[in-house]
């Protein structure tokens, strides 16, 4: 049989269509690759218990599309309208029964793919990165002491494992990009709004955002290709460009780019992702960018340190669960004062590695999207990070991209005193709702180092070109020793 191990989705498409492999037999594949893998690395919440009969529907044909008999697996914050769960690692949440499918796991469905299973996350985004009640402790392949890095950690886990072809994750700051440059892969933070965040349970609206994780750019701009454009679901979507993302994957796009970088605020914490990170530019240089200096983003010191940050994720992360929890049908709780109660009843399974401090500051919170001052701080944010922020340093030196280290390598996990404080390019795109991509860039003791592209609100082919260009320069990616 075929060999799907780190195959792309091109191969992987040839191969099931002229008769090498079967989606029956490519989805046992992966499913066998959980069974001996998943207990160790904990990246699999759980496998579709309809994935095999969904994958011999499609070998009965017709080809639905692009994705037709690919397994896929879904971060356990997307909602499928199956007999998988959707608990964001909560053991509490496991009563919930969504009446439909998140919209892109519709119309990943509707591309052909099978949905694997759904992924490891972090618990509510407040405990160690990759831990989650219902998951356990989620570990980088690469080094299965260190950390998986972020929210997305199981979508990561699984696509570098081979656990699966390729992944979903979603960011609200960090949560993609992160695990890709932990777990050596490809990670698009999509402008938020251009992928339907219709059925994720929320974090913080103005800042979520959907996208893929996998192990070329290709891939991640096939996978884009599908999931993104207008929902009438999502108001945030209205307008998002449709298009073939593929079109923009050029070998010699970084030829004749600007790239700008910031120094000062995202290098510097890391010796090792500074290293990786400049051997990345002397590369774009040999390639034709031209490397711009002193390109430093104005107000990046403002961003979390100004009053109106936690006035926005106050208002909108208390408003969007809050309304999830009670929309939601099943047997969960179904406001976050409940979540926070039942989580005190499972204290030991629940909270064993986090306190619900904010939890219960949201419980007690209550959100108003109309109130004034929650306006003037979204708009604040929006400003500092965007208009003030990147939209003014790339104007000003003509720039195509910023390019900075993603994250430190993999850290050791430390159940006890958690993660370090966080460091890294995910905030001022995360802040402005801006795109970014997340991709291998080199290596430090055996750990992956990843770089971020960055730049103006739905520039995606820009960035796209310029990382599959990067990619192309030389082969980083490769896959763990297990």
């Amino acid at each position: 049989m075929f060999d799907p191990t780190e195959a792309t989705l091109a191969q992987l498409r040839e191969a099931l269509a002229d008769g090498r492999l079967t989606a029956l037999e490519l989805t046992r594949w992966y499913l066998d690759r959980i069974e001996r893998c998943n207990g160790e690395l904990r990246a699999v919440i759980e496998v579709n218990p309809d994935a095999e009969a969904e994958a011999a529907r499609l070998d009965a044909g017709p080809v639905r599309g692009p994705l037709h008999g690919v397994p896929v697996l879904l971060k356990d914050n997307l909602d499928t309208a199956d007999r998988m769960h959707t608990t964001s690692g909560s053991t509490v949440m496991l009563g919930s029964r969504p009446e439909r499918d998140a919209t892109v796991a519709a119309r990943l469905r509707a591309a052909g793919a099978v949905l694997l299973g759904k992924a490891n996350k972090t618990s509510w985004i407040l405990g160690p990165a990759g831990w989650s009640a219902r998951g356990g402790q989620t570990r980088n392949p690469y080094d299965t002491s260190r950390s998986p890095h972020g929210s997305s950690s199981g979508s990561a886990v699984g696509v570098a494992a081979n656990l699966c072809a390729v992944a979903l994750g979603t960011e609200t700051i960090g949560s993609i990009l992160g695990p890709a440059a932990a777990n050596c892969l490809v990670g698009v933070k999509p402008t938020t709004g251009l992928t339907s965040r219709a059925g994720m349970i929320p974090a913080i609206p103005s800042f979520d955002s959907i996208g893929p994780l996998t192990r070329t750019v290709a891939d991640a701009a096939e996978v884009l290709t599908v999931i993104a454009g207008p929902d009438p679901l999502d108001a945030a979507t209205e307008g998002a460009p449709t298009l073939d993302y593929r079109r923009f994957l050029d070998a010699q796009g970084l030829r004749g780019a600007r790239i700008g970088v910031p120094r000062k605020e995202f290098f510097g914490y890391s010796e090792a992702a500074d290293e990786v990170a400049e051997r990345a530019l002397e590369t774009m240089s040999r390639a034709g960018a031209v490397i711009v200096e002193g390109t430093d983003i104005p107000t990046a010191d403002r961003f979390t340190s100004d009053p109106a940050f936690g006035a926005v994720v106050m208002h909108e992360t208390a408003h969007a669960l809050g309304q999830y929890l009670a929309r939601t049908p099943g047997d969960h709780p179904r406001s976050i004062a409940a979540l926070v109660a039942a989580n005190r009843e499972n204290a030991a399974v629940e909270l064993e590695y986090f306190e619900q401090d904010v939890l219960e500051m949201l419980a007690g919170f209550t959100p108003d999207l109309d109130d004034a001052g929650y306006r003037e701080a979204l708009a604040t944010m929006r400003r500092l990070a965007g208009a003030e922020g990147i939209d003014t340093v790339m104007d000003e030196h003509r720039l195509d991209a910023l390019v900075m280290p993603t994250c430190p390598p993999p850290w050791p996990i430390d159940m006890v005193e958690g993660d370090p404080d966080p460091h890294g390019a995910a905030l001022a795109p995360g802040i402005a709702g801006y795109p970014a991509i997340s991709m291998p860039a080199g290596w430090s003791d055996g750990l992956p180092v990843g770089i971020t592209f960055t730049g103006r609100a739905f520039s995606e082919p820009v960035l796209l070109r310029l990382a599959y260009a990067f990619e192309r320069t030389g082969p980083v990616r490769r896959p763990p020793a297990r």
